[in-house]
């Protein structure tokens, strides 16, 4: 007799561009079809339209009633960060024990200890992909295709059953899985991702006065300045720490900067361009599907 998958079930809750570019990724995968994972999902935002349309892009199940929603072998939490912590109480109280918890966060630390203090198995992911555009419209499998998926583990549990299936979906799917603690992603992620989204949004509005004489080089260094406060505001609210110790290591080495400028010390700033051609090199090679 064939052995069941230990994953038969997945409900998102909330389905904008990353829920739902991970749902379609992972529904498309070879993985899931030959298991025959029910894919369900719900977003209070979503009208009757968008609810046709969702399930026109995959979704199977659009569910309002919570017991059944949180009935499912595995439940991904893909609204903003400080909803998902909220919504952990909610589940503890209805999904069953088996049930595994993860989420689709930009910070982890937080997330990850309230559902430790709830008893909640959980693992964090956080899929480095996005785009300014928000939304299920905006949303596509290949989003996902090639970009990693961080995966936090603090209470072991991909080396069970559902976790080690888990991991060989978002393969399935395309995902290039890298895992690491809690603690170190939101320390890592401030300085990668949360950074240049507050530079980005810093130097629009230094520039204000002259973005019409500027060129595709400005526009391209800015465009992380398109981003929605809504997603930013619970980013900052739960990594507040980390993001600005990043800003003030930033700010001292622009000062630096700013001073080598003024001295004309060309080897120095030459010297700066050289390491960061290598490194952009290395990093277009990284990002390489």
């Amino acid at each position: 007799m064939t052995e069941q998958p230990p994953i038969r079930s997945i409900s998102f809750i909330g389905l904008g561009l990353i829920g739902m570019s991970l749902l379609k990724a992972m529904k498309l995968s070879p993985l899931a079809g030959k298991s025959g994972i029910i894919f369900r999902g719900y977003d209070p935002c979503f009208t009757p339209q968008d609810r046709k349309r969702a399930e026109e892009l995959g979704l199977d199940r659009f569910i309002e009633d919570k017991a059944q929603l949180y009935a499912a072998d595995l439940i991904i939490l893909s609204a903003p960060v400080e909803i998902n912590i909220a919504l952990l109480d909610e589940i503890s109280l209805l999904a069953p024990s088996s049930a595994l918890v993860t989420d689709i966060s930009s910070t982890k630390s937080l997330i990850a200890r309230k559902a430790m203090e709830l008893g909640l198995p959980f693992i964090g992911m956080h899929p480095m992909a996005g785009k300014e555009q928000q939304g299920y419209r905006e949303s596509h499998e290949d989003l996902l295709r090639g970009r990693r998926i961080i995966i936090c583990d603090e209470q072991g549990l991909l080396a069970e059953k559902k976790g080690a299936f888990l991991l060989e979906l978002l393969e399935s799917a395309g995902c290039r899985v890298l895992t690491m603690g809690a603690d170190e992603h939101d320390r890592i992620i401030a300085k990668i991702s949360h950074l240049p989204q507050l530079l980005s949004t810093l130097l629009m509005t230094h520039c204000a006065d002259s973005l019409e004489k500027s060129g595709p080089g400005f526009a391209t260094l800015a465009r992380l300045a398109g981003s929605s406060w809504l997603i930013w505001r619970d980013i900052i609210a739960t990594n507040s720490d980390n993001i600005s110790e990043e800003l003030e290591r930033f700010s001292r080495e622009l000062e630096l900067l700013s001073r080598e400028v003024k001295e004309r010390r060309f080897e120095l700033l030459e010297s700066r361009f050289g390491e960061a051609n290598r490194l952009y090199k290395n990093l277009n090679e990284l990002n390489r599907p």
